[in-house]
Order: C-alpha cells, then sequence, then structure tokens
C-alpha cells in the first residue's frame, strides 16, 4: 500500500468511526423518546400527537430544519412523513445535534444519551 493509500484508509475509517458514534447517539435518543429505533410497522405519536416518530418530532420543527438545512420548504404533511421515516428523521437529528449543535431539542434524552461529551469525543477524532 503507497502511503496515498494509507492515507485513504486512515480518513475513511475515521469517517466510518464518526458516523457510527453519530449514528449510535440518535439510536440512544430514539429509544429514550419511543422506546425504541429503526423502521416502525406503525406511525408513533407522542405528547397527544404533537410529537411524531422515533425521535418525537413536532412537524414544525422538521419543516424549519428541513429549509435550513436543504434550502426547501416542506409541507406538514411531507414533515409528517419524514418525521416517521426512521432513516429520514435519524438524518435530520444528525444535522440539528453535531452540525448545529442543537442537542437540546431532546433535553431529558440528550442528557441521557451523553451527547454534548460525544459531540465533543468526535470533534477531537
Amino acid at each position: 500500500m503507497n502511503p496515498n493509500q494509507a492515507l485513504l484508509t486512515a480518513a475513511n475509517e475515521r469517517a466510518r468511526m464518526i458516523e457510527e458514534r453519530k449514528d449510535e447517539v440518535v439510536r440512544q435518543i430514539a429509544i429514550c423518546e419511543s422506546g425504541g429505533y429503526g423502521p416502525s410497522d406503525r406511525p408513533i405519536y407522542g405528547g397527544r400527537g404533537a410529537y411524531l416518530g422515533r425521535l418525537q418530532f413536532a412537524t414544525r420543527t422538521v419543516m424549519s430544519y428541513v429549509q435550513k438545512r436543504d434550502g426547501v420548504g416542506i409541507n406538514p404533511k411531507d414533515a409528517a412523513a419524514l418525521a416517521q421515516d426512521y432513516d429520514r428523521a435519524a438524518d435530520l437529528a444528525k444535522y440539528m445535534i453535531f452540525d448545529l449543535g442543537e442537542y437540546w431539542h431532546w433535553p431529558l434524552c440528550a442528557k441521557k444519551a451523553n451527547a454534548v461529551a460525544e459531540m465533543q469525543a468526535i470533534q477531537n477524532l
């Protein structure tokens, strides 16, 4: 293996480790919020219907952060569908937590998942 290949392999391994750590934080938040993670065979509601999906997103939160991240507006129906889709919701949560540092949307569960320490550990990788 030449030096460039070794550097690329190391960079890919670092990126993989970072994504795994981010995924684990989001999994822990989802478990805390809704009792599980990953796809569900039925819609998940909390807070008398105010919060949706494994990560318990409010529709307006999804709409706001999709606009911020992607530069496109989505309607409430599409926001609700995103919140119920674990993979898409987890990607949005990772953006909110790790790109923006806004773990506070899940005050209790982010604390239980040790999100702040994980954010700092990931920055140090």
